[in-house]
């Protein structure tokens, strides 16, 4: 009995939404996720070629595998697996599909674009992996509990858009920690918050999260492996100008989003009316 209040407790926490709480999980799982990657560390250490499969597997594929178990492990203790991957309950409109083009054309002609003679196709199917895990996991984090959570309160989808843009970006001011330098963070910061704007709206137009997460597992591979084995030629140059084409997106974009997803009867009134 005791077990079963237990649990009735957590999920009515969870289930009255609000911002946050969508903030407060981030951060946990963010510490989270730094603490657990350091049982990576003896694994790296062992490493000789630290641009090879062998690193890309211990720092990237292992710690985001392990945050991808504490997320379903989450979304399933408060019973919210099937809707995640559900339906999404407000529709999208004809223009959204200009963020999933943007994204998707600029990672099309990254992967175009990479000197392929010079990586092996171990490394390629290592990032390619890489990229699975962490787009299921943030996607999963930032455009489904975290929406959900901002949602469950009524708040108008400019809004959702916003926070849950902002969440994303904010887990990658954690580079810092990893050496980055304040300038990179800072416009890593923007771009980030412009590609979950987008990714927001591939959300919202497809009608359910497969799509930010495949698009998302798309974009990391095709930045890095173009990024450290880039072709030469035009078309090169023009899938370098992804990121800002991005970020003009995003932001113009964002302007046009409408709507709101009132919240169920029975939920909790909004803590912060939007």
């Amino acid at each position: 009995m005791a077990d079963g209040q237990t649990r009735s407790k957590w999920r009515a926490f969870w289930e009255r939404g609000g911002w946050w709480r969508a903030l407060l999980l981030a951060v946990v799982y963010l510490v989270l996720y730094e603490v657990l990657s350091l049982a990576f560390i003896p694994l790296a250490r062992e490493i000789k070629n630290p641009q090879g499969p062998a690193a890309v597997l211990v720092d990237y594929v292992l710690p985001i595998a392990v945050g991808s178990v504490l997320l379903v492990g989450f979304a399933l203790s408060v019973g919210w697996m099937r809707e995640l991957f559900g339906r999404q309950p407000v529709h999208g409109r004809a223009w959204m599909w200009i963020a999933v083009a943007v994204v998707l054309l600029f990672n099309v002609l990254r992967f175009a674009t990479i000197d392929y003679s010079e990586v092996s196709a171990a490394l390629v199917a290592t990032w390619l992996l890489a990229g699975v895990f962490i787009g299921f996991a943030e996607e999963l984090l930032t455009r489904g509990i975290v929406v959900k959570l901002l949602r469950t309160c009524g708040y108008r989808e400019i809004v959702v858009a916003v926070v849950s843009s902002a969440i994303f970006a904010g887990l990658h001011s954690a580079n810092l920690l990893n050496g980055q330098s304040l300038l990179a963070t800072l416009l890593q910061l923007v771009y980030t918050f412009a590609f979950g704007v987008c990714m927001y709206l591939a959300l919202r137009v497809s009608g359910t999260i497969i799509v930010p997460m495949l698009l998302h597992a798309s974009t990391d591979p095709s930045i890095f492996l173009q990024a450290a084995h880039p072709a030469e030629g035009a078309l090169a140059s023009i899938a370098d100008l992804g990121n800002f084409a991005v970020i003009i997106a995003g932001l113009v974009l964002l302007v046009f989003i409408r709507g709101r997803v009132p919240a169920p009867a029975s939920q909790f009134r909004p803590e912060d009316p939007a």
